[in-house]
């Protein structure tokens, strides 16, 4: 594949959390930078412009919703992609995620490495034919 690397923001409160998901994107060919928190998480975001965006929901000071919301305010980052990985694995909570908030997919911790890969792959080729058919 000649595609350009694509590069990944994981916004997550737990470094380990950041690190094993560095490792499984990393051998993938994927180009992960991590944030520890929402305010960092943003701040990357606008300084990478980055093709997918990973996202914890229960992070102190600024939860994942609240980054959520800030991206799709924010002209030039609400376009890009965002994949919430969580422990909150109550249906609700994924229905409120994917029909209401309309996130591009919604993972529960813990994941294997294979159910994170299939799902970043997925968002950045749904995306990818988004804007082609644009």
């Amino acid at each position: 594949m000649a595609d350009k690397v694509k590069k990944v923001v994981c916004i997550e409160d737990e470094l380990e959390m950041i690190e094993l998901v560095k490792l499984i994107l990393g051998r993938n060919k994927f180009d992960v930078t991590g944030a520890v928190g929402g305010h960092e998480g943003l701040e990357k975001i606008s300084e990478i412009k980055p093709d997918l965006v990973l996202l914890d929901l229960m992070m102190p000071e600024m939860d994942g919703w609240e980054v959520y919301q800030k991206m799709k305010a924010s002209e030039e980052m609400r376009d890009i992609p965002v994949i919430v990985v969580t422990a909150k694995a109550q249906s609700i909570d994924r229905v409120l995620g994917l029909h209401i908030a309309r996130v591009d997919d919604y993972i529960t911790k813990p994941f294997g490495p294979q159910e994170l890969l299939d799902s970043v792959e997925r968002v950045i080729s749904n995306r990818t034919k988004q804007k082609a058919n644009q």
